[in-house]
Formats: structure tokens, sequence, C-alpha cells
């Protein structure tokens, strides 16, 4: 079942900007290609100028599909964007969008703003992908799991599930390692917002299965020990400040295998293709369930965090 009327050419709506978060910029250009003069020159996200120019420009865009309305809190942010990722058409409100797009990108990564975030477009019955993480509390995940289960067209992820250094490893492939004991990784930032980036890469390594979550560390310095039905566990860190790459590091009790994510343009762009997939043909590049226990996980981590460390059963 696709969910766009005409899958050759589909306009899809992008809303932005959150403080930190350039994906307006970068995945706009992913569709649309960008100006090579401005971009490099005058986006505020340095690193991604660099990723675009190691791409060739010639070949790039998403087939069938362009980014062809944006709206941002800030309009100044949005006719910038606009101007640099070659979006034809700024709006002032979000509202504004609905009649204009076949479906809506929520490109922002505070997850307690999301619900808001989508209600129009909810509204309006446009398929949505939202950005990473879905939501950050209980209430929202139910909310979300009821449109799902309501048949809406809804996505979530984030790109480091599509990172193609570590998708050597999903399951079942980490037998060569034989069998797991111990999964590390983590990322910089806060946890409420990147610590999705550290569960999402690991998820399809590990499978479901999750039992329970438990940090005792702080906002700035997240030290987060998940237990996993597997046998294994699973050792995060959330540390705001901390320098990369940092390497994710599986181990088993045959080897080890140290990992570093370096493509972050094609990861993206992966993400964005399964959500085109997804329009054209309602078919998932994952289920839903794995959203939900994810998003579980990640609350979980603040949960425990606020309770001076307690174990939070998944």
């Amino acid at each position: 079942m696709q969910y766009v009327a005409d899958p050759s050419c589909i306009r899809i709506g992008i809303l932005g900007m959150t403080e930190g978060n350039g994906h307006p910029y970068s995945w706009s250009a992913m569709f649309n290609k960008f100006d090579r003069v401005r971009m490099p020159e005058e986006c505020p996200f340095p690193v991604i100028p660099v990723y675009l120019a190691r791409e060739n420009y010639d070949t790039m865009g998403i087939e069938g599909a362009k980014i062809s309305c944006i709206c941002c809190d800030n309009r100044a942010d949005a006719d910038h964007v606009a101007a640099l990722s070659l979006i034809p058409e700024v709006v002032e409100h979000p509202e504004d969008m609905i009649g204009k797009v076949d479906a809506v990108i929520i490109a922002t990564d505070i997850g307690g703003e999301h619900v808001r975030r989508a209600r129009p477009f909810i509204d309006a019955g446009l398929p949505l992908f939202i950005d990473k993480p879905l939501c950050d509390n209980r209430e929202d995940l139910a909310y979300f799991t009821g449109l799902f289960e309501s048949g809406y067209p809804l996505m979530s992820s984030s790109s480091m599930r599509f990172c193609k250094e570590f998708q050597i490893y999903h399951r079942p492939r980490t037998k060569e390692l034989g069998e797991l004991r111990l999964i590390q990784y983590g990322m910089p930032k806060k946890w409420e917002t990147y610590g999705i980036h550290s569960l999402e890469a690991v998820y399809p390594i590990a499978g479901p299965g999750f039992c329970s979550i438990r940090n005792t560390g702080t906002r700035e310095r997240n030290m987060v020990h998940i237990k996993h039905s597997g046998g294994f566990d699973v050792l995060l860190t959330g540390i705001y400040d901390q320098a990369g790459p940092i390497p994710l590091v599986l181990s088993g009790n045959s080897q080890t295998a140290v990992l570093y994510a370096r493509d972050s343009y094609n990861s993206f762009r992966d993400q964005l293709v399964s959500f085109v997939h997804f329009l054209k043909t309602g078919e998932r590049p994952f289920p839903w369930s794995e959203t939900v226990e994810l998003m579980k996980l990640l609350i979980g981590g603040i949960e425990s965090r606020e309770q001076n460390g307690k174990e939070i059963l998944i």
C-alpha cells in the first residue's frame, strides 16, 4: 500500500530547526542538491559542507522525491536553508505546508516537542518522518503507538541504524565473535537527544530483548548499563563534550571487534531513502516494535538518572 498519489514525484515538506541540529541543511541537500558556492561558505554547521563535498554532485539526489517546502521556528533560518539547499518555497507556519506537500519530515530532535509539531500534519493525514528521538516520555510514546495501531503512516529512526560500518555485525552476523558478552559505545551531547544514536546503533546488533537500564551518571556525564536477555551487557556513555570518533566495541567469547562510523552522508541518505520507499510501498524498513523498545530504553535512561541510578525494567 502506497501513501502518496504520485510515487514518481513526491513533494516533501521539512520542518526545523533546533539548537545544534543542522538536518534541514544536509537532508534537504541530499534530495535537492545545494548551492556549491554558498553552502561551504555560509552553512553554520561546518561538518555538513565537508561531507557533502565528498559526494558526486552530478549524481546527488533521491529518486522520485524533492524537498519542496520548508518552515522553521525562525523565518530567517528557513530562508537561509532554502537558499543553500535549493528549496523552492518557504512558509511562515507549519500548517501552511498542508495542501502543498505529500509528506513531511520533522527534522527537530527534541522529543518532548514532537507531538505538538506533528499534530497539524496528523490532523491533515500527511505521512510523517520524525527525527530521533521520536519522544522522551511515556505519555507521548503511548500517543504515537496509538497512531501506529490505527494505521497512521509514521516513521522515526536514528541514522546509526543505517551505518554501513556497523551493518556487517547486524544480527546474526556476530557469530564470528562467538557468544556476545559486552557491547560498548557512546555519544557526545545530551542523552535526551543523542542517546538514541548509541541505542539504535547497538539495537540491530543485539536484537530485541532488553531487560533493564540503569543510568548512574549526571546530565553532562551519563553512564548507562543495560542488561539483555541474550546474556550480555551493554555499556553506553553520554558525555557532553567528549571528542570523537568514539569506537563501537563488540566483545564475544572468541574475539572482539572495534568499529568506527565514518560515512555520515550515506547513513543519513539511506535513512531518507527508506522513508521514501515507505511512502511508495507502505513497507517498513524495520518493525514498529523496535521503535517502541528503543524509546522505552531512552526514557528509562532519563528516569533512572532522575531517580539516582535506579534500575528501570523495560
